[in-house]
């Protein structure tokens, strides 16, 4: 089984708070929210930071590189003729406690490891770009 994610997806609902997440990905790039004063990346969407508790968050772009945590196949048919699909938990580079939940794409199932390199690709749907992962190749530093 080559993962490609469900093919039907329930989307977000957009608000003024998590927009910016959920379209930031029509340029390509993963944006998270990120403190002004502790410079902490800050997911999901916040009004304040956690860390030192700052006001003025504002959405700025990642490698989109990370790192798989835990993953899953999911092969309950929630979705009426869905096929198995892999969820996994993704930690970004920059800041290992981000973390998504999120689906891996383009990778067997049994090729999956918890530490394996990941890098974000989206998954576009009337304007919705849903940040997904696939295997990734590790640069050095």
């Amino acid at each position: 089984m080559t993962a490609r994610g469900p093919a039907l997806r329930l989307l977000p609902a957009l608000d003024d708070d998590n927009r910016f997440f959920w379209t930031s990905g029509a340029d390509g790039r993963l944006r998270f929210l990120r403190c002004p004063a502790c410079r902490a990346y800050v997911h999901p969407p916040a009004p304040r930071c956690p860390e030192c508790l700052a006001a003025g968050l504002a959405p700025e772009p990642v490698s989109g590189r990370g790192r798989v945590v835990a993953h899953t196949v999911n092969v309950h048919g929630w979705i009426p003729g869905s096929e198995p699909y892999l969820i996994a938990l993704v930690e970004i580079d920059e800041q290992p406690s981000v973390r998504l939940t999120t689906n891996l794409v383009d990778v067997e199932a049994e090729d999956v490891a918890t530490g394996m390199a990941v890098e974000v690709v989206f998954d576009e749907h009337d304007g919705v770009f849903l940040p997904l992962f696939r295997p990734a190749e590790r640069t050095a530093p």
